[in-house]
């Protein structure tokens, strides 16, 4: 049988402190794996592109994940698509995820994790955090980043007014006049936009900054300028997807041009930032072992609470 995890049946099983939990884990271990993570994107004959992530795996987990999406930037939502959660033993097909829910909240979550792991300690939460992009992916960073630290205050920019105002009242925060005022403001920058041009560069920063960079995510997308990708402390999820169709890529810089991956942080083989003065940078791209480790912890919990639709494919 497999189960069929709509949206609303992943939020009622998903639990950011558990989510973050995995994903702190399977940046441990991922990269002990011995199939590399592929991710596949082409261009449509319509207003939008498809991208495959294959194959979801990580150590000690006996099952992996095929993800197939749909991204239409005029759409709402602007992704759609599926997880499918295979059984490794043989293949069974053991569930299907809703991947627009899944993809925001490992992706919102990890950047969380990154985000906590890179930007300076602020133990009496003093710190102002800004978001630029007020979509489904900054609600996870929010959500995930407030289940690590404080902050004293909120500063929200998106060229949708409509939809700063309405996350600035979710998050008690206030709605800024544009990027650049939200860096003027903010300590902690995250960014989840479908730029093509960057919005932020070296100019608009100053000392002890940190920036979570989303949106760059395929080719063609861009956030922060180069500048400020040269000239701070740069990490990523992956250097050479970074490369070939991350922020790196946006920019013309090399996969060398990272100087560690979040994994690498984790583990304590790259101490971070050094210093609080320090500009920080996150720039993740988003992997396949991600997909896993959420669908993962959603089917067992499924299974646990009967929750979700169950139907035989085969029969």
């Amino acid at each position: 049988m497999t189960r069929l995890l709509t949206h609303s049946d992943l939020i009622a099983l998903l639990d950011p402190a558990a989510c973050l939990d995995v994903l702190a884990d399977g940046f441990r271990t991922a990269d002990d794996g011995s199939i590399a993570g592929q991710r596949v994107r082409t261009e449509l004959p319509f207003p939008g592109t498809a991208t495959a992530l294959i194959p979801g795996l990580l150590p000690g987990v006996d099952a992996y994940t095929v993800k197939v999406n749909a991204k239409f930037p005029g759409a709402r939502p602007a992704l759609r698509g599926v997880i499918c959660l295979h059984g490794g033993a043989d293949g069974e097909l053991l569930a299907l995820l809703d991947s627009a829910t899944v993809t925001a909240w490992r992706t919102g979550l990890a950047a969380a994790l990154g985000t906590h792991a890179l930007a300076a300690p602020d133990p009496a939460g003093t710190a102002v955090l800004g978001v630029i992009g007020a979509g489904a992916q900054a609600e996870l960073m929010v959500r995930g980043l407030r289940t690590l630290r404080r902050f004293s205050a909120l500063a929200v920019y998106d060229t949708d007014a409509g939809r700063a105002a309405d996350f600035a009242a979710r998050h008690d925060g206030e709605v800024s006049a544009s990027a650049a005022d939200v860096a003027a403001r903010a300590d902690v920058v995250l960014l989840a936009t479908w730029s093509r041009t960057p919005l932020l560069g070296l100019a608009d920063t100053r000392p002890g900054q940190h920036f979570t960079t989303l949106g760059v995510d395929e080719p063609g997308k861009r956030e922060l300028a180069a500048d400020l990708l040269r000239d701070t402390l740069l990490v990523v999820d992956d250097r050479e997807l970074a490369a070939s169709m991350g922020a790196l890529a946006s920019v013309g810089l090399p996969a060398s041009a990272a100087d560690a991956t979040l994994g690498e942080v984790l583990r304590g083989e790259h101490p971070g930032r050094v210093g609080a003065s320090a500009l920080s940078v996150y720039a993740p791209v988003g992997l396949p072992w991600q997909d896993l480790a959420l669908s993962w912890l959603a089917h067992q919990e499924a299974e646990r609470r009967g929750i979700g639709g169950a139907v035989d494919l085969l029969g």
